[in-house]
This record gives structure tokens, sequence and C-alpha cells, in this order.
């Protein structure tokens, strides 16, 4: 994991709006993540110099090791939001914690939380 929370939520952001079948441009990346396009220019120069994410034709996608990268953000939201709310969180806070956790737990208790909750077997 990069163990960077703008980088891995700039490429998990990417993966969610691929999902949607479209493709991606910066206004609509300023726009989910509610920053400047100006950001979004910076973050993408940055995630391109990684070799995390192409940018070709305004159009921005996930290189194989974004995607890597994405996915393991995402999983990782999925899983601790599915935990916080069989703890009874709303389904509001889970969403909106499990999007700050994803950054900051260790392997080992993200291991420990996915197995508990059922997740990925």
């Amino acid at each position: 994991m990069l163990k960077n929370e703008s980088t891995e939520m700039y490429l998990e952001t990417i993966l969610r709006l691929g999902e949607q079948g479209k493709a991606i441009c910066g206004v609509d990346l300023a726009d989910a993540m509610k920053v400047s396009k100006v950001s979004v220019c910076k973050a993408v120069k940055r995630l391109v110099g990684k070799q995390l994410v192409t940018y070709k034709d305004h159009r921005i996608a996930l290189a194989k090791e974004g995607r890597t990268v994405a996915a393991n953000v995402y999983e990782r939201h999925l899983v601790l939001t599915k935990f916080l709310v069989a703890l009874s969180v709303s389904s509001t806070v889970a969403e909106q914690d499990a999007c700050r956790m994803e950054h900051c737990i260790s392997e080992e208790s993200f291991a420990v939380i996915k197995s508990k909750c059922g997740a990925g077997q």
C-alpha cells in the first residue's frame, strides 16, 4: 500500500468512476472529489509520473499498478464499512469512517477484520 492518503483517494475515485463505464476527464474527477481542477491537474501529473495512471486525449485511466492499489483501497473501504455496520454504526457514519480508516489500518488488523466479517470468502 502506498500509505499516501491523497494518492490512494485519487486512485480509488478513478476506479469507482471507471466502474460507471465512461471515460474519465479531469472535471469528472474534480467533481467527484470536491477539489479544484488545478488540484486534479497537479495530482494527475504526479500519478502519471509514478506510472499509476495514464493521461491521453484528456482522459484519465488507471495503469496496472494504479488499478491494483485502487482495488486494494476500495476493498478496505467496503470491508470496513461492512464491519462498522455490523457493529451497529449507521451506514452513513460507517461509510465516512471507513473512508478515513482505509488509509491507515495495518495489514494485520485489516486481515483480522476481513476474516471476522466474512469478506473475501
